[in-house]
Formats: structure tokens, sequence, C-alpha cells
């Protein structure tokens, strides 16, 4: 699976760790997000992260700020992006399971590395339950997205 990650200046540590941990569990990442000691504004990570789950590049994609609503706002904008903004792993869960997203955001003020990996984890490794009456709520969010 491949999955695209990005981050604010908030963010560049965790955004690694995450990066890292990713990776050894095979992941192919795509980085869209800034470095240590750069500065870089949300909008603009989340416009990167989305254009490659949008384009199909990629199949998910995490974005870290400083809280994750800032990312998730943006992601939001996007036509065709479900971001959840976790800090649970119930969320995290039922995210994917219930929503079907295919963002994940979460914040480096808000949550810890050992969290951020297990929300990771749990958002990547939950399959969309199928079932028709999520589906019907995932098609109203489209056709509210569409108005």
């Amino acid at each position: 699976m491949k999955i695209a990650i990005g981050n604010d200046h908030a963010a560049p540590e965790l955004k690694l760790a995450v990066k890292a941990h990713l990776e050894e569990r095979g992941f192919e990442v795509t980085d869209m997000g800034c470095t240590v000691g750069e500065r870089c504004d949300y909008p603009d990570a989340a416009a990167a992260v989305c254009d490659k789950v949008t384009s199909g590049e990629c199949e998910l994609g995490i974005l870290i700020c400083g809280t994750g609503l800032g990312m998730s706002y943006a992601a939001n904008k996007i036509k065709g992006i479900r971001a959840a903004c976790c800090s649970d792993y119930f969320s995290a869960r039922l995210s994917r399971e219930h929503n079907n997203a295919n963002v994940l955001c979460f914040g480096a003020r808000v949550v810890g590395e050992g969290t951020a990996l297990d929300l990771v984890d749990i958002f990547v490794d939950t399959p969309f339950s199928g079932d028709e009456r999520h589906q019907r709520r995932i098609d109203k969010i489209t056709a509210l997205e569409n108005r």
C-alpha cells in the first residue's frame, strides 16, 4: 500500500517517526511535508497529500500539524477526501470501518509518539466494513460535496 504523509512546522519530528514506522511495516511512503526548521502552512501540506490520494497514486494519507484540526479542515475541502481528526483508538478504527476515511489527521501537540504510531496502525489496518447502511451515509456525504 502507498501512503502519502504531510506535516507543517509543528510536526516534522513526529512525521519522521511515523514515516519510519510505516516503512518498517513495508508501506511505500511519499513524504509531502516540511523538514525540521522549515516553516510551512498546513493547507499546502494538506493539498499535496490529498492530491496524491484523490489521483489514486496513494491509497491513504496522513496529515500532522499542531492539533490535527487545521489539517482536517483543509483536507475536507478537497473533493473525494474524508479526513478524520483522531486522538483516540476508537475514533481511528471507526473512521475507517464506518466512514471509509482516506486521510488520518492528528496533532503533534495532542498525542505522543506512541499513541500516534498506534493510531496509524489502527487506521491502515482497519478495512471499511462495506455495510450498506454505512455506504449509504458515505454516498450522502458525497452528495453534499457535489452540491
